[in-house]
């Protein structure tokens, strides 16, 4: 949301070093409020918290978006963005900005400084980051209570170490890839191999990468300082391989600040973590110790700054726009920021001027501009490619021509070759994913950003076995990403002379519960490559959950719902004998998590709509029961809730579909066949054990075992009376019925209550003396109450109800309707 002149927003700056909880903390205040937005400084990072957030209320209510990744559904609440993806203009409850320190990196930081002044939630908006951006944030955001955040563990200095002296779960960090690839191969020759991570690996990669190092398969990582940010991981010790880093235009000595958001990766939660230099290089300085123990820095005094509305009146006119000066003395101009460098170079070429002549014709120019430069080449290679997209768009309606993308896509569509040809495609096929999310752009976008995901998986197998096969000893137990064993099971390893790797001894073991049949479904999906990866991104529908609880997937069980915090959040377990490393593993039961939350939000959607906030407090405690009940409650234990129902909360409850009846408030919609299966599963998660539900889903009355908790029938919409298990509606109808037929006197039992029941004389009766009716010489009748009783529960008792199950009101004489509250 954009500030505005009025803006009352509560603004809260979320202060302190690594590891002290700030973006967590954030996260879960976004979720307390209805809706909310947070920006994070990485892609990945973006990826997790949007897993997170899935996993506590389901993927239909989260939108992720980043420069290369848009899963956006129909209504999302809550949206999880990288810091420049953020489409602000969109009004939220709670807005985030997390790392706002980056607001003084030469490239990104005036985007950040742009989220700081302009991104606000309705009602909350939180800044977090690091303490050195109190005074300029005081400046810019004079009126935002700051809090301090302490660090949950302690960091300290461990000297100098040799390789040989590092000990098991330590992070090596060095700053550019070929010190990174001669480290990994020592500790590969030393320890028996390494992780490795950089900047340029593809997210997916990364993340093989990452989960193999958590599972233990190997102790150590060696990373660029992309594990600065967005990473979390179990590392003991950060081991500075060197102090200097290229930073686009010059290699400098890291700054302090810098050291201590790596050295912060060290420690987890509660506990510690230290700090060391790779000898032969010396150790830290007294100064620069002190500082990342204690967390004191040299506070920020200026960030960079750029005009975020540009003058799209000409060429010239937005290149002078995005070079005006700052309007205030602690910001700093953006002089060397690629997408401006790219500007510059195409403005010099005739044909682009050519068309670039209109004010759409220039906005559309700026933002080709703006595609980022994955790859990483020369300057004029980015602006060529540019270039030639731009020339696409003007010449064809502002749309790419299919034949010309698909030409260069599908050179890139080959496995082979080393890490580094890899890693190239890896960022070249980046592009056109970035392009593919432009819908405007090109046709079929849908179509185009799955095949760009696609390939962009298959390199990042492929890398990451590349990176295994170079950098982990021969025979180091291991998992392969995707599932897939590198022992011979469904392709042979690349390396010749290296051998084959040896399977984990985890898989071993679950390889012995497989069952060896042919034509086991579990076997059929290990042996397809990449099921996984569909799941994770599979929509809800490709989903379906049994009575007892089980998620299949492609029509194969691949998990169980369990018990959880509470009915409506079970947990998910995936099937023990799922042949998928440690990293899909997470991957998957985040996905799952989010279906299962999805779940119980489209079941119980006719609760939580938008009609739901006019009704008043007492209808809001009602609904709330029925929801926590899956849709049934009894009337027993809401009678005060109902008895302060107004006439519009009457109006308001009937429409979302709540009926009020003499015994059983319910959701007529969740009486339905699937609605009672998803109710079941829920229930056989909570229960830890299934509800068999006879005859299939026509019964509308069964007898129940007695020793069944009568809660969980009355949750799947069935609540036991008389020993018998009746569908909620079929009950009021039951109860409605003889309560019409006892106000004229005593009466036979109705041939058509025993055929709504579906059972025997014998059993109505029971049913019947369930719902307050005696049998007496001349037939069936009301059961009398004491009379104190009576006049006590007059002003609590239900309305009269009709004989198709529905509330009627009942009337005075002076004609109005008895549901008023009464006073």
């Amino acid at each position: 949301m954009l500030l505005t002149a009025n803006d009352r927003t509560a603004l809260i700056a979320a202060l302190g070093p690594t590891n002290t909880g700030k973006t967590h903390r954030a996260v879960e205040r976004m979720l307390e409020h209805d809706s909310g937005m947070i920006g994070l400084p990485l892609r990945l990072l973006a990826r997790e918290v949007y897993d997170r957030v899935s996993m506590r209320v389901g993927t239909s209510q989260v939108a992720l978006v980043t420069g290369e990744e848009k899963v956006i559904p129909v209504r999302p609440a809550y949206w999880v963005c990288t810091t420049e993806s953020m489409p602000i203009d969109r009004e939220v409850d709670f807005v985030a900005i997390d790392e706002i320190q980056l607001a003084a990196h030469p490239q990104r930081g005036h985007v950040f400084t742009d989220r700081i002044l302009r991104a606000r939630g309705r009602r909350e908006t939180w800044f977090m980051g690091s303490d050195t951006m109190r005074g300029v944030l005081d400046q810019m955001v004079p009126h935002a209570r700051v809090e301090e955040h302490p660090r949950f563990s302690s960091l300290s200095n461990a000297g100098s170490l040799a390789l040989g002296a590092l000990p098991p779960r330590s992070a090596v960090v060095a700053f550019t890839a070929s010190q990174v690839y001669e480290i990994a191969e020592r500790l590969r020759a030393r320890r028996g191999g390494a992780a490795v991570v950089l900047g340029a690996l593809s997210p997916r990669t990364r993340n093989a990468q990452v989960a193999m190092y958590q599972s233990g398969e190997v102790q150590y990582m060696v990373a660029t300082d992309a594990i600065g940010m967005g990473l979390n991981m179990d590392v003991d010790l950060v081991a500075f391989a060197s102090v200097r880093k290229f930073d686009g235009r010059e290699f400098r000595a890291l700054e302090t600040a810098e050291l201590a958001q790596i050295a912060g990766r060290a420690g987890r939660h509660i506990r510690d973590g230290r700090f060391a230099t790779l000898a032969p290089l010396p150790p830290l300085s007294d100064e620069t110790v002190f500082a990342l123990e204690t967390h004191r820095f040299a506070p920020l005094q200026r960030v960079y700054w750029r005009d975020a509305e540009p003058d799209y009146s000409s060429v010239d006119a937005l290149i002078a726009s995005l070079a005006h000066s700052p309007p205030r003395p602690f910001f700093r101009r953006v002089e060397q920021a690629e997408d401006l460098a790219v500007l510059q170079r195409l403005a010099q070429m005739p044909h682009i001027r050519s068309h670039a002549t209109s004010r759409e014709m220039v906005e559309l120019l700026w933002q080709v501009c703006r595609i980022p430069d994955y790859r990483q080449l020369l300057a004029e290679s980015h602006a060529s490619l540019l270039a030639e997209i731009f020339m696409q768009l003007a010449q064809r309606g502002g749309r790419v021509d299919p034949a010309w993308m698909r030409e260069r896509i599908d050179r890139l569509d080959s496995v082979e070759g080393d890490i580094e040809t890899l890693m190239a495609r890896i960022s070249f096929v980046r592009t056109w994913t970035y392009v593919a999310h432009r819908t405007e752009w090109v046709a079929d976008a849908h179509a185009w950003q799955e095949r760009t995901r696609q390939l962009e998986d298959r390199l990042s197998d492929a890398l990451h076995d590349a990176l295994v096969q170079r950098f982990v000893e021969p025979g180091r137990p291991r998992v392969r990403h995707g599932g897939r064993r590198l022992d011979g099971g469904s392709r042979a390893t690349r390396g010749g002379d290296d051998g084959a790797m040896r399977a984990s001894p985890f898989q071993a073991l679950a390889a012995l519960k497989l069952p060896t049949r042919m034509g086991d479904p579990r076997r059929a999906m290990r042996s397809s490559d990449g099921w996984v990866a569909r799941a994770v991104d599979a929509p809800h529908a490709a989903f379906a959950v049994d009575p007892m609880g089980r998620i299949l997937f492609e029509g194969t069980v691949v998990a169980r719902m369990t018990e959880g915090v509470d009915m409506l959040r079970p947990d998910v377990a995936l099937l023990g004998d799922l042949d998928v490393g440690p990293g899909d593993r997470v991957r998957l039961q985040r996905r799952l998590i989010g279906y299962a939350r999805d779940l119980v939000q489209g079941l119980l959607a006719p609760l939580r709509g938008p009609a739901v906030q006019k009704i008043s407090p007492a209808g809001r405690g009602l609904i709330y029961q029925v929801e926590r009940g899956l849709g049934t409650v009894m009337v027993s234990a809401a009678r005060e809730q109902i008895r302060l129902l107004g006439p519009d909360d009457w109006r308001a409850l009937r429409r979302i579909g709540v009926r009020v009846g003499r015994h059983v408030v319910y959701v007529r919609r969740l009486l339905e066949r699937d609605a009672v299966q998803q109710r079941m599963a829920l229930v056989a998660a909570a229960r830890g054990a299934p509800l068999i539900l006879p005859a299939a889903e026509r019964s509308n009355a069964f007898p129940v075992d007695g020793g069944v908790d009568e809660a969980a029938w009355t949750a799947v919409g069935f609540p036991v009376f008389g020993g018998m298990a009746i569908r909620a509606d079929v009950l009021e109808r039951v109860a409605g019925t003889l309560s019409a037929l006892a106000g004229h006197g005593p009466f036979e039992m109705p041939d058509r209550v025993i055929a709504w029941l579906g059972c025997g004389e014998r059993e109505a009766a029971l049913v019947a003396q369930s719902l307050g009716f005696v049998r007496e010489p001349g037939g069936w009748s009301a059961r009398r109450r004491h009379p104190g009783r009576e006049r006590q529960t007059l002003r609590s008792a239900p309305e009269p109800i009709d004989a198709g199950g529905e509330r009627r009101p009942t009337r005075t004489r002076a004609g109005r309707s008895s549901r008023s509250p009464m006073r």
